[in-house]
């Protein structure tokens, strides 16, 4: 029986990018799901008309965006047995969908996290406090949890009933982290796939400026030291 996978893109102001995004997804997906953030330019319309499943969420936070996206899938009331998360701005690789969900289908893994291999990252794709801040996390997640992760990038796929246990809350930068961490803490099966990256399309608002590299900085070591105490 071929699974029901459901995409889940946060996005905002990202009219340039999300078409090419969802052109690239593939066909085995049951639906897309593009949650537009409060965006200022074509980017609902643009999903939209590319075919996805459009919701609105005003409260600003790329958790607030995901959690929207997961109520919907809730109240659907339908088969779903992956979802897959991915950004907007055509950074990740979309047609790569298929070697996240495979580790799933075929071993029973309950996460699966597309890595984003320095061989296999675009020059300049992430920045200097993006890189350090992936090697920090991840470290501390390794001396905590004896953690295998690498990184916290926003391409994944996780089993939906695995994903609806974790309780998710985090409404701005700590979601990543949050579900690893919680993945950790439950002791669900995971495992890492390397992941192509490039130059997103457009600025990034958390990368791309200090105030957001300092919060999502912040948020990503709150969750930590609270789930290395709890």
């Amino acid at each position: 029986m071929n699974p029901k996978i459901r995409v889940i893109i946060p996005a905002y102001n990202e009219a340039n990018a999300i078409n090419h995004v969802i052109k690239a997804i593939p066909k085995s997906v049951a639906e897309i799901v593009v949650v537009d953030n409060g965006s200022e330019d074509l980017t609902s319309e643009t999903a939209q008309k590319a075919g996805a499943t459009v919701l609105f969420e005003p409260n600003k936070g790329y958790g607030n965006t995901c959690l929207k996206g997961l109520e919907y899938i809730e109240k659907l009331k339908v088969q779903t047995d992956i979802i897959v998360f991915l950004d907007g701005d055509y950074s990740d690789y979309p047609e790569e969908l298929d070697l996240l969900v495979a580790p799933i289908v075929k071993d029973n893994i309950d996460f699966v996290l597309g890595s984003r291999a320095p061989s296999l990252r675009e020059a300049g794709a992430m920045q200097p406090q993006q890189i350090f801040g992936n090697w920090l996390a991840t470290i501390l997640m390794r001396l905590f949890f004896n953690a295998k992760f690498t990184d916290l990038g926003p391409f994944r796929a996780v089993k939906y009933s695995v994903l609806k246990s974790l309780k998710m809350e985090d409404k701005t930068y700590g979601w990543t982290v949050e579900m690893q961490l919680k993945i950790l803490k439950k002791r669900y099966t995971y495992l890492e796939i390397p992941v192509h990256y490039r130059n997103r399309i457009g600025v990034s608002k958390v990368s791309g400026t200090l105030k957001g590299s300092i919060f999502a900085g912040i948020k990503i070591l709150t969750w930590i030291f609270k789930y290395s105490f709890k």
